[in-house]
């Protein structure tokens, strides 16, 4: 595990995203291994991230046309059209702006009759892509990864998720109303996540300090989802000093 700590939001994110532009661009498809596979997160922290990778491919630096992704997590009961699912969030934010092909973009459906088996399907589609190359991720105020909230097993893979209050009240802000934020979610597993190759989690601002102290200072705990990423041989948190602000 390593922290890397810039002084402002803009520098984090911009980090963030010449790592991923590099890895696109340095990517040597062959017939063993036709796609580089990214793991991709929702929520404010990776918009920052998101516009660097469209102006990279807007100026001709970068192409995904060889770049598989599979999204972290998905509502429960939201459709792909609602304009709180994460369908819509990263058509909105990434894929309607990038030459990505639909059929290599993989996100659970919120909608599925058999949300179970959704999420078993899920796995093995990972699994059939050789794992995720490089899962890029953001931290929750108390320390969830997708939405494995705190005591989450660590061998979880991708599952159906009960809310916590705390999440539901903080991603409430999205919302017309507290009670409008779904109750459950489908996300991949924390077992899912550390078998990546590589995971960069992104943490930004004063809120994410106390997660950000008890993911890194203390002891590898599942009451802290995010504190698993010390035991990766290829972790990196990439923090501001806000979020950082505990850690000296």
């Amino acid at each position: 595990m390593k922290v890397l700590i810039f002084k402002t939001k803009e520098e984090a994110c911009n980090w963030t995203a010449d790592k991923l532009i590099s890895a696109i661009k340095d990517f040597q498809p062959s017939a063993e291994k036709p796609f580089l596979v990214l793991g991709l997160p929702t929520g404010s922290t990776p918009i920052d991230v998101y516009k660097r990778l469209v102006a990279a491919y807007k100026a001709g630096q970068i192409s995904f046309k060889n770049v598989v992704t599979f999204n972290m997590d998905e509502y429960v009961g939201l459709s792909a059209e609602h304009d709180q699912s994460y369908h819509y969030f990263m058509n909105e934010n990434l894929f309607n702006h990038i030459d990505i092909p639909q059929n290599q973009i993989h996100i659970l459906d919120g909608l599925a009759k058999n949300p179970t088996e959704e999420c078993h399907l899920y796995e093995e589609k990972i699994a059939s892509f050789g794992g995720i190359d490089i899962q890029l991720g953001g931290i929750g105020e108390n320390g969830h990864l997708a939405f494995n909230e705190p005591g989450t097993s660590f061998d979880s893979v991708t599952h159906v998720q009960q809310l916590t209050q705390n999440t539901i009240e903080v991603n409430s802000r999205f919302f017309e109303k507290k009670e409008d934020v779904p109750q459950k979610a489908l996300t991949i597993g924390l077992k899912t996540i550390f078998n990546a190759k590589e995971v960069i989690v992104l943490a930004l601002g004063r809120k994410k300090a106390e997660a950000m102290y008890q993911s890194t200072r203390m002891a590898v705990s599942e009451n802290c989802p995010a504190s698993l990423m010390q035991n990766h041989t290829k972790s990196i948190f990439v923090i501001d000093e806000e979020a950082g602000s505990k850690l000296s």
